[in-house]
């Protein structure tokens, strides 16, 4: 029983002087890689940068959106008017976090709800969705409501809660809309 702890340690001996060789240190293969050369780099520019409250800016304006034309927005998503119907469940944002299935207008496809800020509401999109949903980029909840937004901020459709995890709507144009899970 002796032996076996001897060869044991004998073995591990071995094996880390092995690791320890400097036999592949002499191999010369006699391809040297070619230094480069400097290159110039041209004159640095100094001055003071301009104000950025004051200066015209490379980048376009925000675009404004028309009070009137946001108003008819949200008439033309929800023909009935912005008043929710009798039979509308409380609304929780939490709960509305996650994946659901789409049916409009006879075609299904996937939703997917977060809680990251985007803009005014959180963000969201859809996979597989045609027509106005396939441009869905947010959504936000105001009172018993469930608006959907493009990636401009436009409502595209406004759901209610018609049951536990069941969501029934219009899209713009008077399609009807729902989202199950």
């Amino acid at each position: 029983m002796r032996i076996l702890p001897v060869v044991g340690m004998m073995v591990t001996m071995g094996l880390l002087a092995g690791c320890a060789s400097d036999r592949m240190d002499d191999i010369d293969t006699g391809v040297r890689p070619q230094p480069l050369e400097a290159q110039p780099i041209g004159q640095v520019q100094s001055g003071q940068l301009p104000d950025p409250t004051t200066s015209t800016s490379q980048f376009p304006d925000k675009p404004t959106v028309d009070p009137a034309l946001q108003g008819q927005q949200v008439a033309s998503a929800n023909p009935a008017g912005a008043a929710a119907p009798t039979t509308a469940l409380d609304v929780k944002k939490e709960s509305m976090v996650g994946g659901w299935k789409v049916n409009s207008a006879g075609s299904g496809c996937d939703m997917f709800l977060t809680l990251t800020n985007l803009g005014s509401g959180s963000r969201g999109g859809t996979r597989g969705c045609v027509g106005p949903l396939a441009g869905m980029g947010s959504w936000e909840v105001s009172g018993k409501q469930v608006m959907l937004r493009d990636r401009a901020g436009n409502t595209i459709a406004t759901l209610y809660k018609s049951a536990e995890n069941r969501y029934d709507g219009t899209v713009n144009g008077g399609q009807p809309v729902s989202l199950s899970r």
